[in-house]
């Protein structure tokens, strides 16, 4: 195991134990929107303390959404800003909620567009992630998670080469690969386990039988404290 992930560990054993009481009240349903403008890149950082994130593409503006909570205080916060052609959405909780006790309810469900060079960085911590990636237009993926359950789907064709970066604390992380591109994985699972099918091992990392002849490549930098990384390439 490396320091890194001796390092995570106790990190991720403090989040799980960081419980605080939450007062809840009338259930929220909001929708979420940024208009497409001249960028031609776009950065996109989410940001969520505890609760349930799912995002996948079809956006007909940069981003479209719906987000349900019943803690006021918890509205999500969404800023963007543009320069030189970089577009930058940020979205982000309010506050540092990484627990709580009582019938809270928190979640995104957020679309992305799907024709415009993105890199996505997600910091989530605590709760379950389902990332639906494979048909964005991906350029990076950088995904930091504390507690909880993280399922990404990167089926897709992608026209370019991509990196994709995860740390995890305490949990499950399912990764499903596509068949016809190229995948070059390392992965290590700390205390837990690590388990794939569809790729072969070659030294140190993982390749998919596309790998060699693929004109574009997923490569993939993933690191587990404690519990599995699935990696499913079938």
């Amino acid at each position: 195991m490396t320091s890194r992930s001796l390092l995570s560990i106790p990190l991720a054993l403090a989040l799980a134990g960081c419980v605080i009481e939450t007062r809840t009240g009338a259930l929220q349903h909001d929708s979420v929107s940024v208009a497409r403008d001249a960028s031609e890149f776009l950065r996109v950082n989410l940001t969520m303390g505890a609760g349930n994130l799912r995002v996948s593409p079809g956006a007909a503006h940069f981003l479209d959404g719906d987000v349900t909570y019943n803690v006021e205080s918890w509205k999500p916060v969404v800023k963007y800003t543009s320069a030189a052609g970089h577009g930058n959405l940020d979205i982000s909780q309010p506050g540092l909620h990484r627990g709580q006790t009582g019938n809270v309810k928190y979640e995104w469900d957020l679309r992305l567009a799907d024709n415009i060079p993105l890199d996505l960085a997600v910091h989530f911590g605590a709760g379950d992630a389902h990332l639906d990636l494979g048909n964005l237009s991906l350029r990076s993926v950088d995904v930091e998670m504390g507690v909880g359950r993280l399922d990404m789907d990167l089926r897709g064709s992608p026209r370019r080469d991509y990196e994709v970066r995860i740390r995890g604390g305490i949990g499950e992380a399912t990764i499903r690969l596509p068949r016809e591109t190229g995948v070059y994985a390392k992965a290590e699972g700390g205390i837990g386990s690590v388990h794939s099918t569809g790729l072969r091992q070659e030294g140190d990392h993982l390749v998919n039988d596309a790998y060699d002849h693929s004109k574009a490549s997923i490569h993939l930098d993933i690191q587990g404290g404690i519990g599995s990384i699935n990696l499913l390439a079938d």
